[in-house]
C-alpha cells in the first residue's frame, strides 16, 4: 500500500508539471452499468451516421482488452477555456477548436506521463487514450472523482466548469484510488435542455447526437444538412457551445494556460464573407493543425451556406 501511494504521488505531481489541471485514478473495472446505456443508446441509433461508435463495443467497456492486466485508469482533464472571444457576428466555432487540435497536444503529454511513469517507477505496461478511441472517459473521470456528469452529457466539475479535454491513460500498475464523484450538482436546472435549438439534450443525460450541431457541422459527411434543422443552428459553423454556455457551473471558467490551445487569429476574426471567400489552398494552410481540418474545406463551405440560408 506504501508503494502504491508512492506511485499514486509520482503520478499526479508529474500530471501537475505536465499541464494538467485535475488527475485521478480509478480502478480498472468492466463497466457493466454504461454497457447497458450504451448498448440502449445504440439501438435507438442516436449516434447517426457515426458508425465507429458501433466497433469496438466490448474493448468501450472493459480496460483489460486495451490493455492486458489493467489494473488502473488514470484520467487527466486540461482546460481550454480561451481568454479571448470571436468577433460579434462571425461565424461560430466550438472553443475547443480555437487553437491546435488537442489531440495531438494531449497525446503528447500522455506520452511523456507515461514516460515519466516508466523512469521513476520501472517497466510498466500503459496505453494513453485521447477521444478518438473506444474509451467511455467520462465514466472513468467521474469514477476518478473529478467531477459528475451533466444533463448536457458533459463532465462538469465544481471548481471551473466543463471546459476540458479529457484524456485516460490505462495501465498495469496498481495505484491508491479515488472516490468516485458521488454527487449530482445539477439539481433541477434545465437550462441546457431548454437552450438547444435542436432538441438534442433528452433529459435523464441522454443525447440525442444525431440532433446535435456538433454532428450535423462535424460528424456528418453528406453534402446536405437535414432541412429540419434548417434555421435553428444560431450561426454555428464549427461544432457547438450552447449547452456549456448556458451552465451556470461555467460562471466559474478560468483561461487556458495552454500555449497551444491560443487561438488562432482568423477563428476570431473571419467575417462570413471571408470565410466564403477563403480559397482551398489558404484553408489548408492556415488551419494545417486545427481541429477545423475535420470537417475539411468542403464540409466548412457546406456549413456557412446552411447557417446563411442558401
Amino acid at each position: 500500500m506504501k508503494q502504491a501511494a508512492h506511485y499514486t504521488n509520482i503520478i499526479k505531481q508529474a500530471a501537475t508539471k505536465l499541464g494538467f489541471q485535475y488527475c485521478g485514478i480509478a480502478k480498472a473495472v468492466k463497466l457493466e452499468q454504461d454497457a447497458v446505456r450504451l448498448e440502449k443508446w445504440l439501438n435507438k441509433q442516436m449516434h447517426g451516421s457515426m458508425q465507429y461508435m458501433e466497433k469496438y463495443f466490448e474493448q468501450r467497456i472493459n480496460p483489460a482488452l486495451l490493455v492486458p492486466g489493467a489494473k488502473s485508469v488514470i484520467t487527466v482533464l486540461m482546460n481550454y477555456f480561451p481568454e479571448e472571444h470571436q468577433q460579434p457576428g462571425t461565424p461560430k466555432i466550438a472553443k475547443y477548436a480555437f487553437g491546435r487540435d488537442y489531440h495531438d497536444v494531449i497525446k503528447e503529454k500522455l506520452n511523456q506521463l507515461l514516460l515519466t511513469m516508466q523512469q521513476q517507477i520501472g517497466e510498466i505496461n500503459g496505453r494513453g487514450f485521447v477521444d478518438s478511441a473506444p474509451v467511455l472517459e467520462r465514466s472513468w473521470a467521474q469514477r476518478s472523482g473529478l467531477g459528475w456528469i451533466g444533463k448536457n452529457g458533459n463532465l462538469i466539475t465544481r471548481q471551473q466548469g466543463s471546459f476540458f479535454f479529457i484524456a485516460t491513460l490505462i495501465t498495469d500498475l496498481e495505484l491508491v484510488y479515488d472516490d468516485a464523484f458521488a454527487k449530482d450538482y445539477c439539481g433541477t436546472c434545465t437550462k441546457c435542455i431548454n437552450a438547444c435549438p435542436t432538441d438534442a439534450i433528452l433529459g435523464n443525460k441522454v443525447i440525442d447526437g444525431s440532433k446535435c450541431i456538433s454532428y450535423f457541422t462535424i460528424e456528418l459527411k453528406e453534402m446536405l444538412i437535414p432541412e429540419n434543422v434548417k434555421g435553428k443552428f444560431q450561426n454555428w459553423m464549427f461544432g457547438c457551445d450552447i449547452c456549456q454556455d448556458v451552465c451556470p457551473w461555467n460562471r466559474f471558467s478560468t483561461p487556458a494556460t495552454e500555449a497551444a490551445f491560443k487561438p488562432i487569429a482568423e477563428i476570431l476574426n473571419l467575417s462570413t464573407k471571408e470565410w466564403q471567400q477563403l480559397s482551398e489552398e489558404s484553408f489548408k494552410k492556415i488551419f494545417k493543425h486545427s481541429p477545423l481540418k475535420r470537417s475539411k474545406y468542403k464540409g466548412i463551405q457546406r456549413n456557412l451556406k446552411f447557417i446563411s440560408g442558401e
